[in-house]
């Protein structure tokens, strides 16, 4: 969450304890934001809502660790879903095709973890290993409520050849639901993930100095 969600989330917050009978002091309103602010706020939301319906600990006002339970459960959830959706367009469509998912985090995993034409190269033998790393990575990002910049096709073989040669590329094969997996494509970025660029760019002379003597 930004400083700007913390609004929203004391009134949540405090609707929740209103239902529980309790009064919260402004200290540990502080301590429910320290505790919940690398979470997204409608994640956070749906996880104190999701805890006045357990049947098992619904009756009792949710503290920090009884909220995170819950966002780490449902973002193990939404990791095992989209590594399905990978393993799927792997199987079915391969490494020589441009590919683009209806969730721009599989975008960045998949990029974060080599790219899609080192995916579709791995072997069996390697597969779950692969499979639990990807899930670990988007759970990471999930739980962090973030979703940095992706790219917005995933390229094949194919294209890879076909841009080189100069040649048209074919569309990329869209994987799972369209009109989601259009948006990922319409918000991705072709610059740089990660931003490299000399020393000598962004560093004054003395700057050199002290790297040279380092």
């Amino acid at each position: 969450m930004q400083m700007t969600d913390k609004p929203r989330f004391v009134t949540v917050l405090a609707g929740v304890a209103e239902y529980y009978g309790r009064d919260l002091s402004e200290g540990v309103i502080g301590l429910y934001w320290q505790g919940l602010k690398q979470y997204d706020l409608r994640a956070v939301e749906k996880a104190l809502w999701d805890h006045t319906q357990n049947p098992d600990s619904g009756q009792f006002m949710p503290k920090i660790a009884d909220v995170t339970r819950n966002l780490q459960g449902r973002t193990t959830d939404q990791a095992s879903i989209a590594w399905s959706k990978v393993d799927g367009a792997v199987r079915r469509v391969g490494p020589y095709q441009d590919v683009a998912f209806d969730d721009a985090l599989i975008h960045r995993v998949i990029v974060d973890m080599g790219g899609w034409v080192k995916l579709g190269q791995i072997t069996e033998k390697d597969w779950e290993f692969y499979g639990n790393q990807f899930r670990t990575r988007y759970q990471g990002y999930r739980l962090r409520g973030e979703i940095p910049e992706y790219p917005p096709v995933l390229v094949g073989i194919s294209n890879s050849h076909n841009r080189k040669e100069g040649f048209k590329a074919s569309a990329p094969v869209l994987i799972g639901d369209e009109s989601s997996a259009k948006r990922v494509i319409g918000g991705g970025s072709n610059a740089d993930l990660i931003p490299m660029r000399r020393a000598s760019e962004s560093v004054g002379v003395d700057g050199l100095k002290a790297l040279e003597s380092a």
